[in-house]
């Protein structure tokens, strides 16, 4: 459609309009002419009626409709009309009903002159036909004036001024449309920060009104609500790793602004962070951590890999049962109770090579939100903690990879468009080369061992619109190892995630997850003998969740949503390997199970000091057939000799359901701009159990659903901590206290045998657990140097009590657990010397972990036994290590076909004897202990990065 020339008539209502908004202080006379010239030409007596019905039709070709049906003529830019399309019917209205409808989702108004059967369409503003009310006030004397305030506040100017130059030429963003029945002197500016070359969401960016106090700071989906003043603003926004951008606005009522900003050229080590700079104090939940990927490539880990989950393992109240251990300890926790979030999938065994690897590209892996303390209510199933890992979205713009080749493993990553500036995959492999380091431990029986591992990752990210993406997310990891010449063992994970993030409005999104994920593990044994076997084990899980959140203003955010899980178990099967096989297969029922939740969550700020979060989380479990399921004696053991009846239960038939409420509740409270004070309270029900006889978390321990005679684990949290910011925020302290109780926390009986059992509720027992500490963090983030010093006091205790013998250790009273580590330092630290040249150091002391000695020996009925001690009543060794890194950055010369990177480290630098396990033999009728460790010398490296 052409553009309707401008003609006097239109020229001259802006001439007007200009001249009634400046022209409040002039006489009377002069502003009752100007009315006179708008109310001669219009009138509200339009009669014209129509029926018609549009199918997704353009805009302007409606425009174009009306006026070849009637006898208007419509005046408007063409730049105003977009090319959204409108589906709408009517019958026999009114024009200016009709017009309501049509422009109710664009951001125009209109004006009817009637006499010149015209239509002037306006962009976001209104002509006003009569003055506001009480626009005339008298003086003292009786003589009327110009108010300066009047009650009914006009609209904000039409940009007919000139604006500020802003750092780069964006035009004037408009938002919203006046409305005369909706005139207010402030309005809700909302949207979505978005990197705009890889169409990620930016977090923790800096919203701020210049030359005001007003600002807010992007949630973890980029999301951002702020109230603004009607009229003109410059927003000013900041980032870490963003560069620091202006935009224009007008509001002319509610509405939406998405920002796509362009990464910073800084160094990430270099860059003042100001927009995560409040983040610790300000928000209100407690014992959160955040790990940006790039930023743990600069600390020395083993072999020159990176690892985020390493890094968390540095921070207060995360920890490992020990060097080369598999799972981590949260808070006094055990292992099995963090979930590990993928792309909203669960990863059930997150590292390779026993622990000393993690199980994710770090090219790939955008970094990961730790949640310790106040867990936030869409998630439940675990009682420690959350680990949210996310990947991130493809280059839109360009291909371009990331890799690197290290002493073990080598990765690599690439980034491909599919369609510009919308859609791209990012697909990541790794593959290790580990035989050597078998052979190079202090360990004699490892010498003729091999061990491998690969993983891959394929994620797929399209931004539709606006109000529409979609990602899906696919991952493998496999680990094979061979202690022993006869027995190969691999255990694997395997995942796949769908997410669509719809914009319902501006004050609503959506999302809606689909995932699966499979952990399993296999021992392929094959010898000189007649007993060659495949044995395998898997868990399967399938979830579906549906989640809202809903900005209803600056200080009150609502969350809610549902989600439903199905897992299927297969607890394990031996085969034969071949017919004349010794053996006889082993097969263990499946076991199968669905759990559900309903939640919703509510953050309010109830003043400017005062912040809540409070919500509730309704979780249900029910255990299925088809199985069969014991029952035992009341007030009696369970074991063989007192099983009651044997239940047999059909496919999906209801064995047991458990559940309840969860609370998530917590509170921040300013005490100053930068100090707060912070509490919170959490409950949680666990379903899951990991069956295990080992003192540290093994890749083949098994994965047991709570049933008839497994009860679920429960706890509670409970926090205090105070928050401070130093120095214009280059420092950042925070002192958090907790205590934890849990009940239902399996243990093994002595002797158990817990694989291919098919009642293995008579070698396991249940009882209580209880741990607290206080947790000190200092980081410096910002200047040559940074890092951070973590320092955490805390204690871990479990009891398992009954009336029977057999079910209690410790005589029923509370033990140190096997990662009960009183004192845990960590101190992270990196020196830049220059924009190349950087230094990295991190040093660990915690104290040895508990073990059960042997403490004498005794004689009855002629044979000799061991008395122990009580259990865990002795620490094995203290642990320290110290390493060194030294990062080599390329020259940043831009038009470079690949920019480089180089890390040497050396890993256990005093070359510390760290003890691993501790056991015990018999030489020559004397009890002996011995001590095996993993690195017990240093351990160099240097890893090659490059980046295209």
């Amino acid at each position: 459609m052409t553009t309707k020339p401008p003609n006097r008539y239109k020229c001259s209502l802006i001439y007007i309009l200009q001249f009634l908004y400046k022209s409040q202080n002039h006489i009377k006379g002069t502003l009752t002419i100007c009315l006179f010239l708008f109310l001669s030409v219009s009138t509200k007596s339009q009669e014209t009626k129509l029926s018609r019905a549009y199918e997704r039709i353009p805009l302007n070709q409606i425009v174009l409709d009306m006026e070849s049906e009637t006898d208007y003529r419509f005046y408007f830019l063409e730049s105003w009309i977009n090319n959204d399309t409108v589906t709408v019917s009517f019958t026999d209205q009114k024009l200016p009903e009709i017009l309501d409808v049509v422009l109710k989702n664009t951001s125009l108004n209109y004006y009817i002159i009637e006499e010149e059967k015209r239509i002037i369409l306006l962009e976001n503003t209104i002509i006003y036909d009569e003055l506001p009310v009480a626009f005339y006030q008298e003086n003292t004397s009786g003589e009327q004036v110009s108010n300066t305030t009047p009650i009914t506040k006009p609209p904000p100017p039409p940009p007919f001024y000139t604006t500020t130059q802003t750092k780069k030429k964006y035009p004037v963003a408009k938002i919203g449309k006046t409305n005369f029945d909706d005139l207010k002197e402030n309005y809700v500016l909302s949207g979505k920060a978005i990197n705009a070359k890889t169409g990620e969401f930016i977090q923790d960016l800096t919203i701020r009104i210049k030359g005001t106090n007003l600002a807010t700071v992007t949630d973890t989906t980029g999301n951002y609500s702020l109230t603004i003043p009607t009229g003109y603003h410059i927003l000013s926004v900041r980032a870490m790793g963003i560069a620091s951008d202006e935009r224009e606005i007008i509001m002319y009522n509610d509405g939406s602004l998405d920002l796509f900003l362009e990464e910073g050229l800084q160094q990430l080590d270099e860059v003042v962070v100001e927009a995560d700079a409040y983040k610790n104090v300000e928000e209100a939940i407690t014992g959160s951590e955040q790990i940006d990927s790039e930023q743990s490539k600069n600390i020395p880990l083993v072999l020159g890999e990176r690892d985020i989950l390493q890094v968390a393992k540095a921070l207060p109240g995360i920890s490992s049962a020990g060097e080369g251990a598999t799972g981590l300890n949260v808070r006094g926790g055990k292992t099995d109770q963090n979930l590990v979030l993928l792309d909203d999938a669960v990863i059930y065994t997150p590292q390779h090579f026993f622990g000393i690897f993690q199980a994710l590209n770090p090219f790939t892996t955008k970094g990961v939100e730790i949640y310790k303390g106040a867990i936030p209510v869409e998630f439940g199933g675990r009682l420690s903690s959350v680990f949210d890992i996310r990947t991130k979205n493809g280059n839109v713009e360009k291909f371009s990879g990331e890799g690197s080749i290290g002493p073990v493993t080598g990765n690599l990553a690439l980034e491909i468009p599919i369609k510009k500036n919308r859609s791209s995959i990012i697909v990541g492999g790794r593959g290790a080369y580990a035989d050597w380091i078998l052979k190079s431990l202090d360990e004699e029986s490892l010498n003729n061992s091999n061990a491998s591992f690969f993983d891959g990752i394929l994620k797929y990210h399209d931004k539709i619109n606006d109000n529409n993406e979609i990602k899906a997310t696919a991952y493998y990891s496999r680990d094979a190892f061979s202690i022993t010449s006869d027995s190969l063992y691999n255990y694997s994970n395997r995942l796949f995630s769908a997410r669509w993030d719809h914009r319902i409005n501006n004050k609503t999104s959506s999302a809606l997850i689909l995932a699966n994920s499979n952990y399993g593990f296999g021992i392929d044994y094959e010898s000189s003998s007649n007993t060659n076997f495949n044995l395998d084990y898997s868990i399967n899980e399938t979830e579906v969740k549906y989640k809202i959140r809903k900005l209803a203003n600056e200080k009150h955010t609502l969350d809610y949503g549902i989600s439903a899980k199905y897992y299927g178990v297969n607890p394990g099967s031996l085969e034969p390997k071949d017919d004349s096989s010794a053996l006889s297969p082993i097969y263990i029922d499946e076991e199968q199970a669905v759990e559900s939740a309903l939640f919703i969550g509510n953050e309010l700020q109830l003043n400017d000091k005062l912040t809540v979060n409070v919500g509730v989380r309704l979780a249900l479990f029910a255990a299925l057939g088809s199985a069969t399921q014991r029952t035992y004696e009341e007030n009696s053991p369970k074991n063989e000799s007192t099983v009651q009846d044997t239940l047999s239960y059909g496919n999906a038939e209801a064995i047991k359901t458990y559940g309840g409420p969860e609370a998530r509740i917590s509170a921040r409270y300013l005490l100053t701009p930068d100090f707060s004070v912070k509490a919170s309270f959490n409950n949680s029900y666990q379903f899951l159990h990991t069956l295990s006889n080992n003192t540290t978390v093994s890749p083949i321990d098994t994965w047991k659903l709570s049933d008839l005679n497994i009860s679920p684990q429960t706890g509670y949290q409970t926090s205090l901590g105070f928050y401070k910011n130093l120095k214009e925020n280059t420092y950042e302290i925070s002192l958090e206290g907790y205590y934890k109780r849990m009940q239902n926390v399996l243990d093994f009986k002595t002797g158990a045998n817990l694989f291919l059992n098919e009642n293995v509720e008579t070698q396991v027992l249940q009882g209580d657990g209880k741990s607290y500490g206080v947790e000190l963090l200092l980081k410096k983030k910002a200047g040559n140097l940074n890092g951070w010093l973590g320092y955490t006091y805390s204690r871990s205790f479990y009891r398992f009590d009954s009336d029977f013998s057999e079910e209690r250790i410790n005589n029923g009273s509370y033990f140190p657990s096997n990662f009960d580590k009183p004192h845990d330092v960590s101190l992270v630290t990196n020196y830049k010397f220059s924009r190349r040249y950087s230094i990295s150091a991190n040093f660990v002391y915690q104290t040895g972990r508990p073990i059960t000695y042997p403490i004498g020996t005794y004689r009855y009925n002629n044979a000799d036994y061991v008395a122990f001690s009580d259990r865990n009543a002795f620490r094995i060794p203290d642990f320290y290590r110290l390493d060194l890194g030294v990062n080599i950055e390329g020259n940043h010369k831009k038009n470079k076909l690949a920019h480089s990177f180089v890390t040497i480290s050396v890993y256990n630098v005093l070359g510390r004897n760290n003890p691993y396990s501790v056991f015990f033999v018999t030489d020559n009728g004397e009890v002996k202990a011995l001590q095996s460790s993993i690195f017990a010398i240093p351990i160099p490296s240097i890893t090659y990065n490059f980046k295209f």
